[in-house]
């Protein structure tokens, strides 16, 4: 018997072995919609242009709705069998409306057809996605509204350096989440080309408008080449590569939740409800969804690399290989997507140790760069002097098991003579994050400005 799909080439089915690593449908049966779309404009097309008969069209057009509507009521039959998706539809197409529905895949090939239901796909995941890193910087900006005021430390290489507030902190993330939406919104620019009509990867013969589906479909145009049209997957790496660095930002700061639930510092605590137990030990709170939020990041940026490796070494124009550019895509924008749900549910929910985080912030020295600039300010000293005569101070603490505030103001005379009892008045960790009112700075004026016109910001978008 010979393949229905690919004509009278082949004589015999395919080998089992062969179906199981040809067939997609395991995993492009999620296009359908997409696929659907694509269809119902290439058909609108042929029949504006003449190339098929309207009557033909119309019956592919009503054929194309009650395959999207079985699909939807889950009483779809899908079939190895038949590969993928496009056959799929195309084959229970003809069960349906008959011989007309040979007539669709007139001027188009898989090729053409798999890349525009590709970049359909991103595309609206890539919305999707935006709407959900807008509810994450809205729970961000909700904590940082909050807490403009609440200290806590500010860290170099974990050690504590200076004091900034919660707020301040929560902004970094405010921030970093609009650039991973830049990214997102840049590779959807880009992916939006209409590949449809490029067919296997010549183009066709057929006087068709590619300027209409490029229309119908919301594309901003046609591409240019049909070579590039079928062999670009730029657009799934683009996305996978912002994809990447939004889920390093959601990991950074899943670690950070976890150090900061953690015994050594308890500056925050998450509900009940985004927390676990222990099997064995009673007293546990374990911040489970953070720490998969941590470890989903790798599933997303082994998807980039995967479709790297698969693309780098592929000669123009098409070639199977191609057929793994999906699952690894499916399931790193599906564990983005996860991860964004998580983490705005634990961003909006978590509560601040105020006590705890106002202690640490004191602890370390924090304000030592204070004194530093005291001391450029009041006593005239160059900045690298000043850095020296607070090092020394700093030692001099130490040695004594104190702080700097506890110092005595002729312990620092002896290693400074101009300093003077105003010193005291920047060592608090409220006159350091106070003092900082550069632009960007910590300062609790700074912090509730920046959320201000945040929240002005997101709420126009």
């Amino acid at each position: 018997m010979s393949n229905k799909m690919w004509g009278g080439r082949f004589g015999d089915g395919p080998d089992a072995i062969m179906e199981e690593i040809n067939a997609s449908i395991g995993f492009d049966q999620r296009f359908a919609a997409q696929d659907i779309r694509g269809s119902k404009a290439h058909c609108a097309m042929l029949a504006a242009k003449g190339i098929i008969a309207k009557a033909d069209a119309d019956q592919i057009e009503a054929g194309l709705d009650t395959i999207a509507r079985e699909i939807e009521a889950g009483e779809f039959s899908f079939s190895r069998a038949l590969e993928d998706i496009h056959m799929n539809v195309e084959s229970r197409l003809a069960e349906i409306v008959g011989p007309a529905a040979g007539r669709l895949h007139t001027a188009r090939s898989r090729n053409d057809q798999v890349a525009t239901d590709f970049k359909l796909y991103v595309r609206d995941t890539i919305d999707h996605l935006d709407g959900q890193l807008a509810a994450l910087q809205q729970a961000f900006l909700g904590q940082a509204e909050a807490h403009a005021d609440t200290v806590m430390p500010g860290f170099t290489h974990l050690q504590t350096a200076q004091p900034v507030t919660f707020g301040h902190h929560c902004l970094a993330y405010v921030e970093m989440l609009a650039r991973d939406r830049g990214r997102f919104q840049d590779a959807r620019k880009r992916l939006n080309e209409c590949p449809l009509g490029a067919a296997a990867l010549a183009g066709t013969s057929f006087p068709i408008d590619r300027d209409q589906t490029a229309k119908a479909l919301g594309f901003d145009g046609p591409t240019r080449n049909s070579l590039d049209s079928v062999s670009d997957r730029d657009f799934a790496l683009e996305t996978l590569s912002a994809a990447s660095i939004a889920a390093i930002h959601l990991s950074r700061f899943a670690e950070e939740i976890v150090v900061w639930m953690s015994a050594g510092f308890k500056f925050v605590d998450l509900p009940d409800s985004l927390t676990t137990g222990s099997s064995i030990m009673p007293q546990k709170r374990n911040p489970d969804a953070a720490e998969l939020v941590r470890a989903k990041s790798g599933r997303v940026i082994a998807a980039f690399s995967s479709l790297s490796i698969v693309m780098k070494g592929l000669p123009l124009a098409y070639s199977k290989d191609m057929q793994e550019d999906k699952e690894a895509l499916f399931d790193a924008l599906d564990a983005l997507s996860l991860c964004l749900a998580a983490m705005t549910a634990m961003a909006g929910s978590l509560t601040a140790n105020k006590p705890a985080m106002a202690k640490a912030a004191g602890a370390g020295f924090s304000t030592a760069t204070d004194l530093a600039d005291w001391l450029v300010r009041a006593a005239n000293l160059p900045f690298r002097q000043a850095h020296h005569v607070t090092g020394t101070l700093v030692a001099e603490a130490e040695a004594k098991g104190i702080d700097l505030h506890e110092l005595t103001l002729e312990d620092m005379q002896k290693v400074e003579p101009a300093i003077t009892k105003d010193i005291y008045s920047v060592l608090s960790v409220e006159s350091s994050v106070k003092s900082r009112t550069s632009l960007g700075g910590t300062s609790p004026d700074n912090v509730r400005a920046e959320a201000q016109r945040w929240r002005k910001h997101l709420n126009q978008a």
